[in-house]
Parts: structure tokens; sequence; C-alpha cells
């Protein structure tokens, strides 16, 4: 069983910068694919990022503005955000996935004024 809290959500301007974390607890991340993703509203929850160990994926839509990372001494996933953009505002959620197995945490509102 895994427990994952996000938190770092906000309000910021276009442009700006924030940075997400992931808490785990109940067992070790290092060990599942660690993912984001949002929700905009009337939308379709969507993939932004995911690491494995060893290896980054980003959505097109993020690429080269947001960046995955985990510390695993702390259990925990980062998602920095920089060069925010107004379409980036949506619900971001933390997704551990390990086999059939997937646990989400609670979301943190993300909003970006023009």
């Amino acid at each position: 069983q895994v427990h994952l809290v996000e938190s770092g959500g906000g309000l910021v301007q276009a442009g700006g910068s924030l940075r997400l974390s992931c808490a785990a607890s109940g067992s070790i991340l290092s060990t599942y694919v660690m993912g984001w993703l949002r929700q905009a509203p009337g939308k379709q929850r969507e993939v932004v990022a995911h690491i494995s160990s060893g290896s980054t994926w980003y959505a097109d839509a993020v690429k080269g503005r947001f960046t995955i990372s985990r510390d695993n001494a702390k259990n925990t996933v980062y998602l920095q955000m920089s060069s925010l953009k107004p379409e980036d505002t949506a619900v971001y959620y933390c997704r551990a996935t390990s086999g059939p197995s997937f646990y989400w945490g609670q979301g943190t509102q993300v909003t970006v004024s023009s």
C-alpha cells in the first residue's frame, strides 16, 4: 500500500515557476514508476511526465519546461514547472505504478494567470 501526498500548487503568473512535491509513505518509491498527471476543467486527465529507474518521459506540451525528478532518500518525487502558461492550469496528481497496481494522491491545484 502506498499513500501519496502532493503539495506545492498555487497561483502563479504566466512565465512563472512552481515545484510540486509528492511524498510517499507505506512503500519505497524507487520501486515504482512515478508519474504526474493533470486534469483541467472539462478535460480528461492526461499524463504530464513519468520517471522510472533511469528514464523520464514528458508530454509534448510540457517538454523543455517541466522536469520530473525523484529523491529516493526522501521518498519524494518532484515536478519542477517553469515558463508556466495559462493552459497549464489544472489539478495535478501524483501516481505510483507497479505492475497492475497503482495509487493516486489527492491532487494539488495549479492556476496560471495571464
